[in-house]
């Protein structure tokens, strides 16, 4: 496991402020509001916890007439070229990816898995280099920007962060964040119904935490930044799902049921851990404590563009502020 310090550029005693926000699925709008956020408010570390990547690529296709045809939204639309650059705005907006196409290429696409895959694959590395391509242009060169690939980011994705000089991926690190915190981070999530790139059961999981947090030389500061929620907590919470994968209503409301991890919780009440950054799911946001750990989720709203993230203040052994960010 490698270890990387940031105490070079940090004065001993100080408080630490770090933006933690995660579940970006692909909205550049919010991860240019994550990058402006740790600019505006000088933290020293900005840390994504995961799912960085979007989930769908959108054609929009160059007809013979000249005019443009994609399916978004569940409706057929037909622009002229004036009305490209609105129609990939819009697409980025909800964490989709627009991919300008032809008519041959498109067919090609309709009928084979395998093109679309090699399409997505292509569209989605370089748009996330051209994401970690804004982070000098958006904080500055005292905060450090730290990203650890979720369940549902491709392995490509990793090759794509470690080669950018601007941004350090924290997937099977540990970090220093101050001279007396450090940091370690898992994308990897227990098994879910969506069967997504980065899960194991919770025997495997347990298995990968202890290997990550054997590696820490002081558990008790330490930062869990686990993808993954905490089991049974109110961090965890979703809808129950039929075997449509439909929501089930019942009494007029939807029911909620804990899905988290149990290997995540465990370690945790384990070696009781100074902090613990979560996310995973979208709809349970919140904070709490777990024995002496604070633990929080900022929950998820990409698709409607609007960052959600907590800003936490340290110093020593004591919290100062935990404040939630929206935006």
């Amino acid at each position: 496991m490698v270890q990387l310090s940031f105490l070079s550029r940090k004065k001993k005693g100080r408080v630490t402020r770090i933006l933690f926000a995660t579940d970006m699925h692909g909205s550049e709008g919010v991860w240019r509001k994550f990058l402006n956020a740790s600019g505006m408010l000088k933290v020293d570390v900005a840390v994504c916890g995961g799912d960085l990547t979007g989930k769908m690529i959108v054609p929009i296709v160059e007809q013979k007439d000249g005019k443009y045809a994609y399916y978004f939204m569940g409706e057929n639309h037909v622009i002229d070229s004036s009305k490209v650059e609105k129609a990939f705005k819009d697409v980025r907006g909800i964490g989709y990816y627009p991919y300008s196409t032809n008519e041959s290429e498109y067919e090609e696409m309709t009928k084979s898995p395998k093109k679309v895959d090699e399409v997505f694959s292509e569209v989605m590395t370089s748009t996330l280099k051209s994401w970690l391509d804004l982070i000098r242009q958006k904080v500055p060169s005292e905060t450090r920007v730290v990203v650890c690939p979720g369940n549902d980011d491709r392995f490509p994705v990793d090759d794509v962060v470690n080669k950018h000089k601007d941004v350090i991926n924290g997937e099977n690190k540990v970090i220093e964040i101050d001279d007396s915190h450090e940091m370690v981070s898992c994308g990897w999530v227990n098994p879910s119904p969506w069967k997504t790139t980065r899960e194991e059961e919770e025997d495997k999981l347990e298995e990968r935490l202890e290997k990550h947090i054997s590696q820490l030389k002081n558990v008790e500061s330490a930062i869990f930044n686990f993808h993954a929620p905490p089991y049974q907590t109110k961090l965890d919470e979703a809808p129950l799902l039929d075997e449509d994968l439909n929501p089930i209503i019942q009494g007029g409301s939807v029911v909620m049921v804990p899905v988290g991890s149990k290997a995540v919780r465990k370690m945790i009440e384990k070696y009781q851990p100074f902090l613990g950054l979560h996310g995973h799911i979208h709809e349970a946001s919140g904070s709490m404590k777990i024995g002496r750990t604070y633990c929080v989720n900022p929950g998820s709203e990409y698709a409607e563009g609007i960052l959600r993230a907590f800003l936490i203040e340290f110093k020593g052994d004591k919290i100062i502020r935990l404040q939630r960010i929206e935006g």
